[in-house]
């Protein structure tokens, strides 16, 4: 009954328009033909029948609702608590369609029914039929497909060529579902190779960076680079939460001198930064949301920098409540922002993943109560290509902070970034040498440890230019 309840509840927030997109997202879960949902209680009855939706897995319910844009139903009935899966139901090909349904104007619309006019029945192409109903007629005369696109890429070339991009991401996803495993297979091996070649070893077999040090391995040079030639290199956001008024969490103390570390930094490297401080939870969401509308084609990549208290999966704002890390980066994927479109959108999140309590006079946990906090990546890899998500701590454990220096992590991000860009390392060989620095440092109050951890789904090297101006100077250890 009260799952039941919950789904009525859902049903009726929702509008007509959002219940045939649901309904079209789960045509291929469904496979129903003839028989159309008539309303949202029928559809989620429809999925409750067939084993898709239970109380227990609720999660396809909340990948609907975030995929329409209904963030705020997924809040407001908690669908994201508890959540331990990552797989899609909903397939990359059927959310590619839902997405150039969106993007597409009504005079686009009548343009594209306009093109098919000879191709499809008058009923489907006058009257108010949508987007997704011609799509779907579309199919089932075999004109589209997700192993068939031809025809859709010769419409939307003509009637709007800037979603080509939203066409060209998805192929590029299929093909590299295929090519993964090899692509595991050939990075396993080479480890050791990008180790000597790269970092270098001495005669004792320890890790070294040649001094003058410009050249890729040869392997890293496959893999090409992201292009980096925009005269301005892209957006730095930083969101600073440091106050926290209600009751349960501290004040980030010493996360000012992060802020300005990476201000400083990212200015250095081109990139025209901007700081947001202590932002409430729906703030947070409001930045990266105005953040993915903006055009970004005359940049080279994004930058996003959060600095708070953190749950598993997710980051606290300063009113206490959480967001989930992949709400702040869905606004910058390829399908919602397609300007950032096969460029690289970094990600660098310092906060707790554990629940240890952590004691200090001056470096203390970047958490609060053993039960309350941690950090803020539960998804290890995103779905989506070309993101870094470098965090502060792997999950389970949790990061510290000097109240007067800063976090470990932040600290050496920035000061190896200072040191090795000039050096032209890529992005994730700095990286490597961030996580060897912090893995080094111990607290001194007992042997507590911190190791970083990177996920990606960048596909090219990411290699900032070397600056022309003097590097920043940062606080002295």
């Amino acid at each position: 009954m009260e799952f039941q309840m919950l789904l009525f509840k859902v049903g009726t927030a929702l509008s007509m328009d959002n219940v045939k997109a649901l309904a079209f997202l789960c045509t291929d879960i469904l496979k129903y033909k003839k028989e159309s949902v008539k309303s949202a209680n029928d559809l989620f009855s429809r999925l409750v029948e067939q084993d898709h939706l239970s109380d227990e897995r609720r999660h396809l319910l909340t990948e609907l609702l975030r995929t329409i844009q209904r963030h705020d139903l997924v809040r407001e009935f908690h669908l994201s608590d508890g959540e331990t899966t990552t797989t899609s139901l909903i397939s990359t090909y059927r959310k590619l369609l839902y997405n150039l349904s969106e993007e597409l104007t009504e005079e686009d619309s009548n343009d594209v029914k306009f093109l098919l006019k000879d191709e499809l029945p008058r009923k489907i192409l006058e009257g108010n039929s949508s987007l997704l109903e011609v799509f779907l007629r579309m199919e089932q005369m075999d004109f589209l497909a997700d192993d068939n696109l031809n025809k859709l890429e010769i419409i939307i070339q003509h009637v709007c060529p800037r979603l080509m991009v939203l066409i060209a991401q998805f192929k590029a996803q299929q093909e590299s579902s295929f090519t993964t495993l090899d692509f595991s297979t050939e990075a396993s091996s080479s480890a050791s190779y990008l180790c000597s070649d790269t970092l270098g070893l001495d005669s004792q077999g320890n890790r070294t960076l040649p001094e003058g040090h410009h050249q890729t391995s040869t392997k890293s040079r496959a893999l090409g680079t992201y292009s980096m030639t925009q005269a301005k290199r892209g957006i730095c956001v930083i969101i600073n939460n440091f106050l926290f008024p209600l009751p349960g969490l501290k004040d980030r103390v010493g996360t000012g001198v992060d802020e300005q570390c990476l201000s400083d930094v990212f200015k250095w490297l081109g990139f025209g930064v901007e700081v947001h401080a202590d932002c409430t939870s729906e703030k947070m969401l409001s930045v990266m949301g105005e953040l993915g509308k903006r055009d970004h084609s005359r940049m080279d990549c994004v930058v996003c920098c959060v600095l708070s208290h953190g749950l598993e999966g997710r980051v606290y704002g300063v009113d206490s409540h959480t967001v989930e890390i992949r709400d702040l980066k869905e606004p910058l994927n390829a399908l919602n922002c397609p300007t950032l479109a096969e460029k690289p959108k970094l990600f660098f999140i310092q906060a707790c993943q554990g629940k240890k309590e952590q004691r200090a006079v001056y470096i203390q946990a970047d958490g609060n109560e053993p039960s309350l906090v941690c950090d803020a990546l539960k998804e290890s890899i995103p779905a989506e290509a070309d993101f870094l998500m470098s965090m502060a701590t792997v999950p389970s454990f949790a990061s510290f902070r000097d109240t007067k220096r800063g976090t470990w992590f932040i600290q050496s991000l920035c000061k190896n970034l200072i040191e090795l860009v000039p050096r032209g390392l890529d992005l994730l060989s700095i990286l490597t040498k961030v996580n060897d620095d912090v893995s080094l440092q111990t607290k001194h109050e007992g042997e507590k440890k911190q190791m970083p951890q990177q996920a990606s789904t960048l596909r090219k090297n990411v290699v900032f230019p070397v600056p022309e101006t003097p590097s920043p100077r940062l606080p002295s250890v």
